[in-house]
């Protein structure tokens, strides 16, 4: 018997220890997951989307309240040319066939239109619902106004990728959200740069 009770208590203390060190790592490499995450997948669609812009959108980022949840928080990243604001961008997700797509999409200032989009992650299927990353694809967005961002079916301007209808939704739901959260928080926006 007290066999058995030395053996739960080694194993508890092992998995005790276990539970805290996992917990630790996770804290440590958050911070440079985060980084590698905006060095890697939002700069390069940072840099489809903003053409014109002279800044570092990632260094000038600013996290705001995300509107309907003021606990949680977004991040808008700005295009500044001659320090003017001429645009920002905004990450949401839609639901895709494959899980969630995930969306940058990038807001005129001046004329409140879609500048453009960038697919930053997705779990779509390589060679079919992948293909919403095609230019084909995300250049129909550009210069729609947000009520615009829907496929055709549903009223909309942008054709769905043959044999991706779900991805294409996802897409177009994404781009829906963002353009929804710019909206509420176009007027803070223009004059925090």
């Amino acid at each position: 018997m007290m066999e058995i009770v030395r053996m739960i208590v080694v194993l508890s203390a092992i998995t005790g220890l276990s539970g805290y060190l996992l917990s630790e790592i996770k804290v440590l490499t958050t911070p440079i997951i985060e980084e590698q995450i905006l060095l890697n997948i939002q700069g390069p669609a940072l840099k489809k989307i903003f053409i014109e812009g002279t800044n570092d959108p990632i260094a000038d980022r600013k996290s705001m309240p995300k509107p309907g949840n003021e606990d949680e928080s977004i991040i808008v990243f700005p295009s500044i040319k001659d320090g003017k604001l001429i645009a920002v961008a905004i990450e949401a997700s839609g639901k895709g066939y494959g899980g969630d797509v995930n969306i940058l999409v990038g807001f005129d200032v001046s004329r409140d239109v879609i500048q453009g989009i960038s697919v930053t992650t997705h779990k779509e299927t390589p060679g079919l619902g992948s293909r919403i990353e095609e230019t084909a694809f995300t250049k129909q967005f550009r210069g729609l106004s947000p009520d615009q961002t829907a496929l055709k079916k549903d009223g909309g301007s942008i054709d769905a990728v043959s044999g991706a209808t779900f991805s294409s939704l996802g897409a177009a739901a994404a781009s829906k959200q963002a353009a929804a959260w710019y909206a509420s928080l176009k007027d803070s926006i223009k004059t925090s740069w």
